[in-house]
């Protein structure tokens, strides 16, 4: 989902990390794509942000079905992005893992 690639993990049981909430979060930026470590910090705090005000309905959804969702998102774009497109793509993003995990619990494989 542009600008951001996705990778996550979805698994059954306790949380590897051991805090209790059953998710587990990390960004990247490419230093290719911007040089000044204050931009690459500002992609970083604004997904962040993104993230915390928006995680509740799937951290509710991975303890509701003991499982836990390790995420890494890697942002792609070369431009610096507005705060509003970044909430925006993380709200359509989560909607998504969210679907994906119910799917996960009705067909396991």
């Amino acid at each position: 989902m542009f600008p951001f690639r996705i990778y996550y993990l979805i698994s059954q049981g306790p949380n590897p990390a051991k805090s209790g909430s059953g998710l587990l979060f990390g960004i990247g930026v490419s230093k290719k794509n911007f040089n000044s470590a204050v931009d690459r910090n500002r992609i970083k705090r604004l997904t962040r942000e993104a993230y915390r005000l928006q995680k509740q309905n799937i951290k509710q959804r991975m303890q509701e079905g003991n499982k836990c969702l390790s995420l890494f998102f890697i942002f792609t774009a070369k431009e610096l992005p507005a705060y509003p497109a970044v909430y925006e793509k993380m709200q359509v993003i989560l909607k998504r893992l969210i679907l994906i995990a119910d799917e996960n619990s009705i067909n396991p494989a």
